[in-house]
Parts: structure tokens; C-alpha cells; sequence
């Protein structure tokens, strides 16, 4: 078990919003999220995500949410 619960998740929103060439600010605007919540989600600091604020984010991205999250096993 990891040491912070939800430390192997992984939050690929960089990527998607590089590929999309949107700003965080943009996809803010676009979902109806702070900008400080859209960091806290970015940097993977995030406890926990609404569905409601995922599948926003996936059809302001056009994606799914394996695009945006990934899950990486422990490298110990």
C-alpha cells in the first residue's frame, strides 16, 4: 500500500492540454472549475474528483478518462 493513499494515480492533464493546445485558464473558463482547483488536480495533489468534473474535463478535451488518469505501480 502506498504511503499517501492515491499516490499511483497519475493525472495526465499537462499532456491532454499540450496536445489540445489549451491553457488551464481556457479549460477553467470551459468547465465551470477555479483555477486553483484545476492546479491542485494538475500537479496530483487531488484527494478525490467529482464524475461530474471528469466527464466535463473529457468533453472539453475530447477524451476518456484513462487519457486523463493513469495508474503506475509501485517501482519498489
Amino acid at each position: 500500500m502506498p504511503a499517501e493513499e492515491g499516490a499511483n494515480i497519475v493525472v495526465k492533464l499537462d499532456d491532454l492540454l499540450y496536445a489540445r493546445r489549451m491553457t488551464l485558464t481556457e479549460l477553467s473558463e470551459r468547465v465551470g472549475l477555479t483555477l486553483a482547483n484545476l492546479s491542485i488536480l494538475k500537479t496530483g495533489k487531488a484527494k478525490a474528483i467529482r464524475f461530474s468534473t471528469l466527464e466535463a474535463i473529457c468533453r472539453e478535451l475530447d477524451c476518456q478518462p484513462g487519457d486523463l488518469l493513469e495508474y503506475e505501480r509501485d517501482r519498489a
